[in-house]
């Protein structure tokens, strides 16, 4: 794995003799310095790393100051930070904990003390973003289908519930489409639950290629699927409609699916309307839409 350190501290001999005792323990990939806090906070903004050494006196801005600006970071707050300080001095090391510090060394530090302190720090680090990137991928597990790899319905409702607050408050158009997979049981029938699952992984894959980075698209359940449009009108939604729908249907399969002609309908609608206020009722609008678009033929968009 590699890591990195910041080194602040005013004294170029100081810098130079940490530098030269943690590469004899080959801890460090990349090594960075800065005179004060100033110079260490703009160096850690465009240079993340995994643990910081930092001086408490220093001009312009010493290590008290330079804690207090990480602070209004929270991004780097993860981030250890060991005070080195020429002042056997317990207040001061106490507040310097308190700040946000995680630990300091005494100078003139013992070598071996100071490895074996960041040892510690950096094992630490590592753990913890062990433990956020487990966590990150469980979140990222509990808001997606398995399938599809598209948002699950938990997700979407989540989302379509924050989205209307944000349309009721800003009075932005938001705009949904419901697609449902025409004849889809007939696949199911016709090429088995292993080969629907492979048409389904398609549309999904159709779907999220037509719409914008910051659409939604989620499995709404069985072949139904749904994308939320935000700051979308309700002409704009219908051409991103149409688009998919034409999308799925120039679709050709391989294989035992070589046969399959795919097609699918959609439903618009677009908040705010005067026909809903509620989460429920937006659904219901697009829903309606979809329902007319398959009792009208199928393979067609209808809207609100």
């Amino acid at each position: 794995m590699s890591n990195s350190v910041l080194i602040i501290d005013d004294s170029d001999a100081v810098r130079e003799r940490i530098i030269k005792t943690l590469e004899s323990f080959d801890l460090f990939d990349r090594y960075y310095e800065a005179e004060d806090g100033l110079e260490g906070f703009k160096k850690l903004l465009s240079s993340p790393v995994d643990i910081i050494l930092c001086d408490l006196e220093m001009p312009r801005i010493d290590g008290f100051k330079f804690l207090g600006m990480l602070k209004s970071r929270p991004d780097l707050q993860d981030v250890p930070i060991i005070i080195l300080t020429g002042m056997n001095d317990r207040d001061l090391k106490i507040k310097g904990l308190e700040q946000g510090a995680s630990d300091y060394i005494t100078k003139p530090f013992d070598p071996e003390e100071m490895v074996a302190r960041v040892k510690i720090h950096l094992k630490i680090k590592n753990l913890q973003d062990d433990l956020k990137r487990s966590n990150e991928l469980l979140l990222e597990l509990s808001n997606t289908d398995h399938l599809t790899g598209l948002f699950n319905r938990r997700y979407l409702m989540e989302t379509l519930d924050k989205e209307v607050q944000r349309s009721n408050r800003k009075g932005g158009n938001l705009s949904l489409l419901i697609l449902d997979i025409d004849h889809f049981k007939q696949v199911n029938d016709t090429y088995g639950h292993l080969q629907g699952d492979v048409v389904l992984q398609k549309v999904a894959l159709q779907l999220q290629k037509e719409l914008r980075n910051y659409d939604i698209a989620a499995r709404y359940g069985g072949e139904e699927f749904v994308a939320v449009l935000p700051d979308a009108t309700l002409k704009e939604a219908v051409f991103v409609a149409e688009r998919v729908r034409m999308s799925v249907q120039s679709v050709r399969f391989s294989g035992s699916l070589s046969q399959l002609k795919l097609t699918v309908s959609l439903g618009v609608a677009t908040f705010p309307s005067p026909e809903c206020t509620t989460v429920d009722g937006f659904i219901k609008l697009a829903d309606d839409a979809l329902y007319r678009a398959k009792s009208g033929g199928r393979n067609r968009v209808e809207h609100s």
